[in-house]
């Protein structure tokens, strides 16, 4: 269904995977990979948001390189370039918002997740809504103050990687009086959305309501 495209990236250049609705017009949303990289399933679920009438692009934040091992995807993880990921977010973010005429939603999961709450936090109010699915990077610090989006956080219960900074999140924007929702679905693991994971990872029903909680998300916010 999609394309692979490029964009601007701070005098540079980054790709991603574009995929357009039948109409070929639409709200644009900001697809962000897991830690394996630009995989199928990151393209799949772009897909899904095109068949559901969303202009939905995939930035491939690891230029190139997809992992098929967990130690392989965490040093990926590890050795992203918070900076060069900030221009590529920022690059995907104004290519999607002048190909679709409006502030754009972005969502991740795993790494991914916190990509798309710290695309939304360095936007200047060119992301309209966030979800987080799971998100979380040690590397990633926060702009609070800059957030402008609402945000649907979109976690698991058991999952000793992301839940422990929650609270913090929570905090931080109440603080700031910041429009959020968070969402803890009982009984799953994180990346309980990836369906090529096997069960009880992979969690159909979870995933299910929070595919269907997302796209009410946009359709209300963009």
């Amino acid at each position: 269904m999609g394309e692979l495209v490029t964009f601007a990236s701070n005098g540079e250049t980054a790709s991603g995977y574009l995929a357009k609705p039948a109409s070929g017009a639409g709200k644009g949303v900001i697809v962000i990979q897991e830690w394996w990289g630009l995989n199928a399933n990151i393209k799949g679920i772009a897909d899904r948001f095109a068949a559901e009438g969303f202009v939905a692009l995939a930035p491939d934040m690891y230029h190139g390189v997809v992992a098929s091992e967990p130690d392989e995807a965490g040093k990926l993880l590890m050795a992203l370039n918070i900076a060069r990921a900030e221009q590529d977010l920022k690059g995907a973010v104004a290519y999607l918002k002048a190909l679709t005429g409006g502030p754009v939603g972005t969502v991740g999961f795993c790494m991914g997740g916190a990509l798309a709450l710290f695309a939304a936090c360095n936007s200047n109010g060119d992301v309209g809504a966030c979800i987080d699915f799971y998100g979380g990077h040690p590397m990633v610090k926060y702009n609070w103050d800059g957030l402008t989006a609402p945000v649907l956080g979109i976690w698991a219960e058991h999952d000793g990687f992301v839940n422990p900074n929650i609270p913090a999140y929570e905090a931080a924007l109440k603080e700031r009086g910041k429009a959020y929702e968070f969402i803890t679905y009982p009984g799953t693991q994180h990346a309980f959305f990836n369906d090529e994971h096997p069960e009880p990872e992979y969690n159909p029903a979870a995933a299910k309501d929070a595919w269907e909680k997302s796209l009410a998300f946009y359709r209300r916010h963009l």
